[in-house]
């Protein structure tokens, strides 16, 4: 394994080769760093990739250079809810992170054109591994998994009309005394 090897989902692949399409030229920051994911990718099925392999949606702790770790959210674009809890990878330390394994680093250049080293550390939650869990819960438990079994109730349709009994006469109205 290179040090820039990575695994995507056909999702995250697919995201990053329209990302790629769609950057500025060769000064966008991001253009390096989508070649090198991209051709450095093992593309796998959701089904199919690790579940210590950040993918979009998964929440990682992560170290730049060394300094204190930092948990985030890897997202598709920037987020308008809580500042600090997701990590876009419109940014280059989100797409240097989308891809990685639990203790895999990446290397980019920062805005000064010095290197930062991203390490990921660990990877808490993964979408496509709380997925298959669940499948695996529900195929475990049965069809006896708590939910409501389907009871067929017989509507109007296939109800008889009661029968009124008439009187003697035929007459079958009881007056005013029945109200």
């Amino acid at each position: 394994m290179t040090k820039d090897t990575c695994f995507l989902t056909t999702k995250d692949f697919t995201i990053l080769e329209v990302m790629r399409d769609r950057c500025l030229g060769r000064d966008d920051p991001l253009a390096p760093i989508l070649k090198r994911k991209i051709e450095a990718a093992t593309v796998m099925f959701r089904d199919d990739i690790p579940m210590n392999v950040a993918t979009l949606s998964s929440r990682v702790t992560f170290s730049v250079n060394g300094r204190k770790p930092d948990s985030r959210i890897i997202s598709h674009d920037r987020m308008t809810s809580a500042i600090g809890m997701f990590l876009p990878i419109t940014t280059a330390r989100g797409l240097a992170l989308l891809g990685l394994s639990e203790g895999q680093e990446f290397t980019i250049a920062n805005a000064d054109g010095e290197e930062d080293r991203i390490l990921l550390h660990e990877v808490h939650y993964q979408p496509e591994a709380a997925r298959r869990e669940k499948e695996a819960l529900e195929r475990m438990s049965g069809p006896n998994s708590g939910k409501p079994s389907l009871r067929v109730i017989r509507g109007a349709f296939h109800v008889q009309p009661r029968l009124v009994p008439v009187s003697h006469d035929g007459f079958d109205d009881p007056g005013p005394s029945a109200a």
